[in-house]
């Protein structure tokens, strides 16, 4: 499918990142908009911000859409032993959109327009009347993507029992055995031969490469 999407930007060899398609939703012009989630076909996110935008201008609904924001964090991968930063969308098939909002509904007219963009499916909730997103929901999102443009998620996979190398601190340049992942803290524990005895060392990701 030639018009699909990977959720990805072009890679760029330690590229710095700056949240890309997440600054917009910073600050507020029109106090009646409420952010909320659009279902779309995944891969076509990029494609349904394009179209939403273009149907703004083309209905004249400036005042009843807001920003149209896709959130993507910044993620490491190695390729070849050299390490790589995209962009990634970290909502996969979904899309957030600032709409209008009066007594707590969008107007009928509103809807069906965003609800008939090209690959959008439909409101996350149920009925003509979604619900909104509340404050620290929309916060949640925006500070995962202020601390991804910080600490970027490093995107390697290790297996137990994999032989590593330790690139960083005072175990460096010492090969251990991969005991345990832990993929939500982006940490490995190794087992190395220290004095002649199999001592297990907690590391980060980053700290580790596997050997080829």
């Amino acid at each position: 499918m030639t018009e699909e999407l990977n959720n990805t930007i072009p890679a760029t060899e330690e590229a710095p990142t700056a949240g890309g398609e997440n600054t917009a939703v910073e600050g507020r012009t029109n106090p009646n908009f409420r952010w909320y989630i659009l279902h779309a076909y995944s891969g076509f996110e990029r494609k349904v911000k394009e179209s939403l935008e273009s149907r703004v201008k083309a209905f004249g609904l400036e005042d009843k859409i807001g920003r149209v924001v896709i959130p993507t964090e910044p993620v490491t991968e190695i390729r070849a032993g050299k390490k790589y930063t995209v962009e990634r969308a970290f909502l996969p098939g979904y899309v957030l959109v600032e709409l209008e909002t009066l007594n707590g509904k969008i107007d009928d007219d509103l809807w069906h327009k965003v609800k008939e963009t090209p690959k959008v499916t439909g409101f996350l909730g149920t009925g003509q009347h979604p619900v909104a997103l509340s404050e620290e929901e929309v916060n949640t999102i925006v500070y995962r993507v202020e601390v991804g443009k910080d600490k970027p998620k490093l995107k390697v996979k290790f297996q137990k029992n994999e032989t590593v190398r330790i690139s960083e601190g005072p175990f460096a340049t010492f090969t251990g055995t991969v005991d345990e992942v832990n993929d939500d803290k982006n940490e490995v524990t190794v087992m190395v031969t220290i004095f002649g005895r199999s001592t297990p060392v907690k590391l980060e990701f980053s700290q580790v490469e596997k050997v080829l």
